[in-house]
């Protein structure tokens, strides 16, 4: 008696031990994100109002381009990519919420069945009849129906964190919907800013050429004259020939930007509407870029790295409770005969179960080992990805907040320089005309102040573009109204 409860105290001890040994997990290092940011962005203010607010609609304030973003968010391929991406996250998400939960389900069987004579159920088939006067059958054949569940206990929260997993994760990828739409809107803007940019430059060059072919006709009087040479008639053929060329360079850009627009609005080539002639009297609007904390909040893909974060973190709790010990339960119940007959007689066909398991792993735990291993390595390079969003987002205000100041300076002095040129061109015009000035003087006076209208152009087309990617970088762009 005594040996019995020794072998029974040994073997529960051993138990425990086993139990106890299986539940050591490896010793690896976390870190947690650092996200901390400067009180404010370099030489500005810390102001709680922030641009990034601000909805699109009223952000944007020239109708034909709110009409352009409008159907680039209906229609764009790639969201709508990225929405389905959304669905199969929600659907995750619906899976692992099934795991810790019973599972159910109706089971039905038919079965021909032959045992040998000797074995006991051939024996149990030769003595046991079923009624007075009649024989087991020979094959025995067997009917079942029933009900089954399964359930593993989520003792160990495994489960249930592995279905949070999946909940941050879909929510990483609304904000990734989020961040592709702020991404869109900045692209659609820049985009249509450029186009206007190109009118006006086509515009400026078909000014330039007439104002070429009026110097041209004047030159080729002074020929008749004998006041000029057939070298300075040839040099002004030469530059309106050349100017008229870069009318078709441009017309070109102006059809691949349309084609471009047209390819983030998803539909084939077509007109885009615009009014190019407001680009000139287009001024930057004034820009609040807030605290630096608010990008935590109003920047999509610094929301997203956090979601992911705090999914790769449940990650690592569902790997280490693969070394604990699991517990299921399992049970059925159905009716059961050799004879369909009495496939529904009770409690003579009438047959239940229920049963328990424990599981844990003991030996060769490298399979686990090495999962929990890269869960928190995951973890960590979703925290350095988390603060390097954050910095990221700060670098790129920072960038657009200097590129706006140098940018409006940049504008005056490149508007007097335009000023200069355009009445230099008259100047030398009359220098001419008079003899006191040669004809090299007035082409040169006129291509430079060609390129410097360009230039002007091409920067009021950088300081709207600086405007854009600020509201951006803030967040700007999307709504927790829209989004919904």
């Amino acid at each position: 008696m005594k040996n019995k409860i020794s072998y029974k105290s040994f073997g529960l001890i051993a138990l425990v031990v086993l139990v106890l040994a299986s539940c050591k997990t490896p010793n690896i290092a976390t870190r947690e994100a650092d996200t901390t940011t400067p009180d404010n962005f370099k030489n500005k203010v810390s102001d709680s109002i922030n641009s990034a607010t601000i909805n699109w609609k009223e952000f944007f304030n020239d109708p034909y381009l709110s009409q352009l973003i409008e159907v680039a968010l209906e229609n764009n391929q790639e969201l709508n990519i990225t929405l389905q991406e959304l669905q199969i996250s929600k659907n995750e998400v619906q899976a692992r919420k099934g795991e810790y939960l019973p599972f159910l389900g109706l089971r039905g069987g038919a079965e021909l069945e032959k045992s040998g004579r000797y074995t006991r159920n051939g024996a149990v088939e030769e003595n046991l009849p079923i009624k007075e006067g009649t024989e087991m059958p020979d094959p025995l054949p067997n009917y079942m129906i029933g009900a089954y569940a399964n359930w593993e206990l989520d003792i160990w929260g495994k489960l249930h964190n592995a279905k949070k997993a999946a909940v941050m994760r879909y929510l990483s990828t609304v904000e990734g919907r989020n961040f592709m739409v702020t991404n869109l809107i900045a692209e659609v803007a820049n985009s249509y800013y450029e186009l206007l940019a190109l009118d006006n430059q086509y515009a400026i060059l078909q000014r330039n050429i007439d104002i070429q072919s009026n110097a041209l006709r004047i030159v080729k009087l002074q020929k008749q004259s004998a006041r000029a040479t057939e070298l300075a008639v040839k040099k002004f053929e030469a530059e309106v020939f050349h100017t008229k060329s870069l009318q078709f360079e441009i017309q070109q850009k102006i059809t691949e930007t349309e084609n471009r627009i047209n390819f983030l609005l998803g539909r084939y080539p077509q007109t885009i509407d615009r009014d190019y002639e407001v680009f000139e009297n287009l001024v930057p609007d004034q820009i609040n870029a807030g605290m630096p904390l608010q990008l935590l909040q109003n920047r999509p893909d610094v929301r997203q790295a956090e979601l992911e974060l705090a999914a790769s973190k449940l990650d690592v709790k569902v790997a280490k409770a693969r070394f604990y010990p699991s517990l299921g339960i399992s049970a059925g119940i159905g009716f059961s005969a050799f004879n369909p007959e009495y496939l529904l007689d009770t409690p003579q066909s009438l047959l239940y179960s229920i049963a328990g398991d424990i599981a844990a792993p003991l030996i060769n735990r490298n399979a686990i080992k090495a999962t929990y291993s890269s869960a928190n390595a995951k973890q960590i390079q979703a925290v350095v990805n988390y603060e390097r969003s954050i910095l990221n987002a700060y670098i790129e205000v920072a960038n657009q907040i200097a590129k706006i100041d140098n940018l409006e300076k940049s504008y005056d002095l490149k508007a007097k320089e335009v000023d200069a040129l355009t009445r230099s061109i008259s100047i030398s015009n009359d220098l001419f005309t008079s003899a006191r000035a040669d004809y090299m003087e007035v082409l040169l006076t006129q291509r430079d102040a060609l390129e410097s209208k360009f230039e002007l152009v091409e920067t009021k087309k950088e300081q709207m573009s600086a405007l854009v990617n600020m509201y951006q970088a803030l967040g700007g762009g999307w709504s927790k109204e829209e989004m919904k």
